[in-house]
């Protein structure tokens, strides 16, 4: 016998992400949610229960009351670093006083983590899990990349694997210093015996694909590894300057393509005509001072476009996905509606994945309530804490 429903109701603003809904957000006013295992069964207007859409019968037991919340999916956060030790806050300020960001601060992070114990990146992940799970985010995707060891990729992945399934290897995040005469000879170390130790705790594989990082032969290679071992394909491309990962990733049916600040007309025409989400990470340029990637563009081709943290100690050390919102809102020509969307539904579709991301039926009840009335507030209100309570596939989780 199944179990008795969840209803929640009091939610005066409701964003769906329901395609079958005529705007972007499939958006209700005085709306209400029915859950059971942890899965929607239905959400629509209140004044809809009365016709018992989801067949439930009197089988509710509990009702949670939101009081007039707005009420959004859980943020997809589909681009995250961690695990790892250390702290670059001296590279920050120094950035701040007008020093270039480049590729080569990650092995200060290198450095430090593989220092660090499993304890230590345990507990340090688990308060940064914590830290998601109280700003709205119920899924997240997390990589390796910085341990650059055999053994010390393989351990961060395992850790990661603790917390989530979205797990990315990338031991292709910079080339380490004892290879730095021999960066060829670290293309075969991580195709080889390292992919070999962090395949089982792999969901997806990842390159940087950048100068001072990993070339478009050598991220090729690695990323065909990775698919032939039967992990997804992602990318990190085009954030120091135009390139031709893009293309790679198109080409090699990529989910996502993460970055995309320098875009060439053919980047864009690429992406439009593809599956791979063009996943925009706003916290990079906030704390690197470079140019904001061009969502309006992207948009009006018709690409999917994601937005991410990229939470790293680098060059995004942050964990907010409504700050992510309000940025993309201020300086990257998004509306506040495709903003939302972007970070949850969006989000999703750079993971492919279908059961989150939306509040339609069949959904895992990922949701959020809001100490606002709309969904704007997320980019009207910058830096205010809106989130009020955070739900994970029905409970509680903040």
């Amino acid at each position: 016998m199944p179990a008795p429903a969840t209803l929640v109701t009091g939610i005066g603003q409701l964003v769906t992400n329901d395609p079958a809904r005529p705007d972007l957000l499939g958006l209700v006013t005085d709306a209400a949610l029915l859950v059971r295992d942890g899965t929607v069964l239905w959400s629509g207007p209140a004044a809809e229960l009365v016709t018992d859409p989801a067949g439930v019968g009197s089988d509710i037991g509990e009702t949670i009351d939101l009081g007039g919340a707005a009420v959004i999916p859980g943020f997809v956060d589909s681009h995250t670093h961690l695990v790892f030790g250390g702290d670059r806050a001296a590279e920050f300020e120094a950035r701040m006083s007008g020093q270039a960001y480049s590729a080569g601060g990650i092995r200060s992070t290198v450095r430090a983590t593989r220092a660090a114990s499993d304890d230590e990146l345990a507990a340090r992940l688990d308060a940064f899990v914590a830290e998601l799970h109280a700003q709205g985010t119920t899924t997240f995707e997390l990589k390796s990349g910085y341990g650059l060891t055999v053994d010390d990729e393989a351990r961060l992945l395992a850790l990661a694997a603790r917390v989530t399934d979205e797990t990315t290897f990338l031991g292709a995040h910079v080339v380490p210093p004892e290879f730095a005469d021999d960066p060829e000879g670290y293309v075969d170390l991580v195709t080889g015996p390292m992919l070999d130790a962090c395949a089982p705790n792999a969901r997806w594989i990842d390159v940087f694909c950048e100068t001072g990082a990993f070339t478009v032969e050598q991220s090729r290679r690695i990323l065909e590894a990775g698919a032939a071992r039967g992990l997804g394909v992602r990318l990190h491309a085009s954030q120091l300057g135009p390139g031709d990962g893009i293309a790679l990733a198109v080409e090699l049916d990529a989910a996502s393509v993460d970055h995309c600040t320098y875009l060439t007309d053919a980047d864009v025409a690429a992406l439009a005509d593809s599956d791979t989400v063009a996943t925009l990470l706003p916290g990079v340029e906030f704390s690197t001072r470079q140019p904001y990637p061009d969502a309006r563009r992207l948009i009006d081709a018709g690409v999917t476009v994601a937005l991410a943290s990229d939470c790293n100690p680098g060059s995004s050390f942050t964990s907010s996905m409504a700050f992510c919102i309000a940025v993309a809102v201020r300086d990257m020509g998004m509306t506040p509606a495709e903003a939302v969307w972007a970070a949850t539904a969006g989000g999703a579709a750079a993971l492919r994945r279908t059961d989150v991301g939306h509040l339609a039926a069949g959904a895992r009840a990922d949701f959020v309530a809001l100490r606002v009335p709309g969904y704007v507030h997320l980019a009207y209100r910058p830096g205010v804490p809106l989130v009020d309570s955070v739900w994970r596939a029905g409970s509680r989780v903040a």
